[in-house]
């Protein structure tokens, strides 16, 4: 199977319509963190602005965010990021009358061809999801190189031994240029490493051990003891693990903090904005995401992943979105994003990491 990205399709900025279209309306802030009446909010299309008798691409964008014009170019803000005085872009039409231009179909994405009754319209665990595998193969090949590929990981990788291995063989390969998680992640990834539990259960066989349920709160009390996980992965001799490997190959990694959380491990960022600007930070330039059993963080991150990337050279292309879960429910609402880059597959995140691992010639 032939597979490349999808080329990008502007508009049509010499019609009649958009070429007689009026700039857009800007207003300014009134005060910090509060916009104008009438803002515009962003969505997780390519979105253009008329300023100057000129069409301007919000170039880095994030949905039910604002755009603000600042030094010739529409800068995409939150609403507590704003400053008094910024200039707000205003309007709430998007079909360019009021210099406002929504484009939602510039990959030119092929809608289902749906018959007035047919089975399995949606999403669920009989989908058949062999495209899907073979489709996501020669992504990540391709964005191994020439994109970057942010992963987004719920504790679940960190209770099986064989999904350990098989995504930390992917870190090691090439394949993961960021993680986003929470502290379960790592204080279990860890746990697995220096005491072969999670959760006080033998990662392989999966049996309770004796006193078990300390076991990851020892972790964590070690890791603070030790300073931090760098040293407590040198002090403790770590040699496996996912947390291992991102710092053992440079790969970045951002633990958010949440009120149910032991401890927490040093890292995690317990500022609810600092860990969104943290998380904000490695999504920009990311191409490929994909999202695996944590259901508030691949909520948080769909809301913050536009559906295109601008690259350096000025081209723009799709951006890949993948939800992997048990769970219907977080799968459908990630694929309910408007876009059909949001791509989900309904399926236990162990197995699907090891036969990805194993598709793309990992062992």
């Amino acid at each position: 199977m032939t597979w490349t990205l999808r080329t990008y399709h502007a508009p049509d900025f010499d019609s009649e319509r958009l070429r007689s279209a009026p700039d857009a309306a800007v207003r300014e802030a009134p005060a910090d963190g509060i916009a104008p009446e009438g803002f515009h909010a962003m969505s997780i299309f390519p979105e253009y602005f008329r300023i100057g008798g000129r069409w301007l691409l919000a170039e880095e964008s994030r949905m039910d965010c604002v755009p603000v014009y600042e030094a010739g170019r529409i800068q995409v803000r939150e609403f507590r990021l704003l400053k008094k005085g910024d200039p707000v872009v205003t309007g709430r039409t998007e079909d360019g009358s009021e210099g406002i231009l929504v484009h939602p179909d510039g990959f030119r994405e092929e809608a289902a061809v749906r018959e007035a009754f047919a089975f399995r319209q949606n999403r669920s665990r009989e989908t058949a999801f062999s495209r899907d595998y073979d489709e996501l193969y020669q992504l990540l090949r391709h964005d191994r190189e020439h994109g970057k590929i942010v992963w987004v990981l719920g504790p679940a990788f960190a209770f099986d031994y064989d999904a350990r291995n098989a995504f930390s063989r992917l870190i090691e390969a090439g394949y993961v240029h960021a993680v986003l998680a929470g502290n379960a992640l790592a204080t279990h990834d860890l746990e697995a490493a220096y005491l072969h539990t999670a959760l006080g259960q033998n990662i392989y066989t999966q049996q309770p051990q004796p006193n078990g349920h300390y076991n990851h709160l020892d972790t964590i009390n070690r890791v603070k003891a030790c300073g931090g996980i760098a040293e407590f992965i040198r002090r403790e001799g770590i040699d496996n693990g996912i947390i291992w490997q991102c710092e053992r190959c440079g790969v970045p990694y951002v633990l958010a903090g949440s009120i149910r959380d032991d401890g927490p491990l040093p890292p995690v960022l317990a500022d609810v904005y600092a860990a969104q600007d943290r998380m904000r930070d490695e999504i920009r330039g990311a191409t490929a995401v994909l999202c695996m059993a944590t259901t508030l963080h691949t909520i948080a991150v769909g809301n913050m992943t536009p559906s295109y990337r601008v690259l350096p050279d000025g081209t723009v292309r799709q951006v890949y979105f993948y939800c992997v879960d048990i769970s219907e429910f977080t799968v459908n609402k990630l694929s309910d994003r408007g876009s059909l880059s949001a791509r989900g597959i309904v399926t236990n995140v162990q197995d699907f990491i090891v036969t990805l691992s194993k598709g793309l010639g990992l062992g």
